[in-house]
């Protein structure tokens, strides 16, 4: 079983990397492998509706290192996105994979069938329940689970460092990934029959 994370942050030690580092490391411990890919060295284009992908499941676009987290996405048991909030939305850089991935993928309802989707994000002050809405839309919409918390899975802080304060937001990410470990745990016993 395998989760891979993705920062979105264009701060690859930021606080949304804090916070993704809290999720993973409940899953770490629970036997569940990880990855976490940082966004930002990659500088993701978004879609432009070209279509060549609806023949091809692959983007023309492959200078951007879009073909390889496509890819891991695809091997993933569980996928874990992290965003900070921008303009009470996601960045750039997440939209624009989602864009991409959402077209390669197209109406092929089984590439993410069943896969475990789960979303975070950081946040100053205001946006978090927005941006987590429109990341658990591309979970939903490739017909995949999603994975909750026991309050809205986001970490609230500004300056570098600062979302270690949010001892709320802590709790929330352990819990966070320890239901996703629950989650896999119980659907890899199911299909291999243990």
């Amino acid at each position: 079983m395998k989760v891979l994370a993705i920062n979105s942050s264009p701060r690859r030690d930021g606080n949304t990397s804090i916070a993704l580092g809290i999720v993973l490391e409940e899953l770490k411990k629970e036997g569940i492998d990880t990855e976490l890919i940082h966004l930002k060295a990659n500088h993701m284009r978004g879609c432009i509706g070209c279509w060549k992908c609806r023949e091809t499941r692959e983007c023309v676009f492959t200078d951007d290192g879009f073909p390889e987290i496509y890819h891991r996405m695809q091997e993933a048991d569980g996928i874990l996105l992290g965003a900070p909030v921008y303009q009470s939305g996601m960045p750039a850089a997440l939209k624009a994979l989602l864009e991409r991935v959402s077209s390669a993928a197209g109406r092929d309802k089984v590439m993410f069938a069943h896969k475990l989707g789960a979303a975070v994000a950081v946040v100053r002050r205001g946006g978090p329940v927005a941006t987590l809405d429109s990341i658990n839309h591309f979970f939903l919409n490739k017909n995949m689970f999603v994975a909750g918390s026991n309050y809205w899975s986001f970490m609230m802080g500004d300056e570098k460092g600062e979302v270690r304060k949010d001892q709320e937001g802590i709790i929330i990410m352990q819990t966070l990934g320890k239901n996703m470990a629950w989650f896999l745990k119980r659907v890899h016993t199911e299909e291999h029959g243990y």
